[in-house]
């Protein structure tokens, strides 16, 4: 599509996550997660607004707490790309970014990597992020792997370990969250039921393949750790606390005598 500042963004969350409940108000290192997710975001200096969607009260009033904008949504929502197109609806924009809910280590050059790939072409309308993935985490089926064509446009998306390595040792890529959409795309994904594809791997990008629309892929060097799991957020606190800075004060005295 045609380059605009007319872009928001939006950060779909609730509190009834399935594997890991209440995750989005998971402490990080002083901050609810659904903080952090906002406050890595806000490195990106071309979307015109950004809000969090929630249908939860807690959830909101968290982010009002914080300073945060916050749209209630309708609880009827089954999955975050229609909580975004209930934002777009009452906040109208040519272009929206969908920054998953659980995703706290997004950096802003990550969503202008992804908006560079919305904006190369004018026949673009859907645009997602990839990170090259060391190949002994290939056949993990939480790390969705993402093989492109020669322009680097999607031809499938999959857990599983594609290429198939049947001869040499295949470069795999691995399929980051995060998504750019024209408006008109978003209207035409949430027109659609959900195709064979898309169910049979737990995978809605997968929509837009099996209805004929090409998806734009931006490489990124920043892998992040999508929080679905305890184990995913006791590596995501490490993550933070290692990069907080350490506390500024007197240096402790030799002799070990109090202040």
């Amino acid at each position: 599509m045609q380059a605009t500042t007319d872009v928001i963004g939006v950060i779909p969350a609730r509190l009834g996550s399935t594997r890991l409940p209440r995750k989005a108000l998971a402490d990080i290192a002083g901050r609810p997660m659904i903080q952090r997710v906002y406050e890595g975001t806000r490195g990106c200096r071309r979307l015109r607004e950004l809000w969090v969607a929630t249908d939860a009260e807690e959830i909101a009033t968290a982010c009002r707490g914080a300073g945060i904008p916050v749209m209630l949504t309708d609880g009827a929502h089954t999955s975050g790309t229609s909580r975004i197109s209930e934002v777009l609806h009452a906040h109208p924009a040519s272009a929206v970014v969908n920054i998953q809910g659980d995703e706290p280590m997004v950096r802003g050059e990550m969503l202008d990597a992804l908006l560079d790939a919305l904006f190369a072409a004018p026949e673009i309308e859907i645009a997602t992020l990839a990170t090259p993935l060391d190949p002994r985490h290939a056949t993990d089926a939480a790390a969705v792997k993402v093989v492109c064509d020669a322009a680097g446009r999607t031809l499938y998306f999959s857990r599983a370990a594609i290429p198939f390595p049947r001869s040499g040792a295949p470069a795999y890529r691995k399929h980051l969250g995060y998504y750019a959409y024209s408006a008109r795309a978003l209207a035409a994904f949430i027109a659609w039921p959900p195709g064979r594809l898309e169910t049979a791997e737990q995978l809605e990008q997968l929509r837009f393949l099996e209805n004929g629309w090409s998806i734009a892929v931006a490489e990124t060097a920043h892998d992040t750790i999508g929080v679905d799991t305890a184990e995913d957020l006791a590596r995501v606190r490490a993550h933070f606390q290692a990069a907080q800075p350490p506390i500024q004060g007197r240096p402790a005295r030799r002799d070990g005598a109090g202040a």
